[in-house]
């Protein structure tokens, strides 16, 4: 995956989810604490530097805090200096969806859990070789399963 790519998906080339889960805002709710509520399902955003995942890099896998797909590999996080995890690309194709963020007076590409379209974060076109991506991650929206 290239930025290119990444702005085709963000324009709307297909991108086939693996499964969907889908549940109602109650059910949402009553699944998520209040902070992890307003990050995933309204888009939030947390603080940056307000989880000790940013400085985490034991060898695992990161799942979605909604619906548990496996949606990043610890090989690719990198420290970012930004105050959020950052990754270099998703573990598989298909479980990240993009879409066109225009806003706040600016042009960028939000990332969301494909599977049940939980708010993830932005993906940026500055990371590291080889991807030259920085998935730009809120901690609230993940878990880390141990290797």
């Amino acid at each position: 995956m290239d930025w290119a790519k990444v702005v085709q998906l963000a324009r709307g080339a297909d991108n086939p989810a693996p499964r969907r889960v889908e549940k109602s805002e109650s059910e949402w709710r009553a699944q998520l604490g209040p902070d992890q509520f307003q990050v995933t399902r309204l888009a939030g955003t947390e603080r940056p530097f307000s989880s000790e995942m940013c400085s985490l890099f034991q060898p695992g896998l990161y799942a979605c805090a909604c619906c548990d797909t496996e949606l990043f590999d610890s090989t690719t996080k990198f420290e970012s200096g930004t105050g959020w995890p950052s990754f270099g690309a998703p573990v598989a194709d298909g479980v990240i969806g993009y879409h066109l963020d225009e806003s706040h007076g600016m042009i960028r590409v939000e990332v969301t859990c494909n599977v049940c379209d939980a708010h993830l974060g932005h993906v940026f076109p500055d990371g590291p070789p080889p991807t030259g991506l920085r998935y730009c991650i809120n901690a609230l929206s993940l878990e880390k399963i141990s290797a």
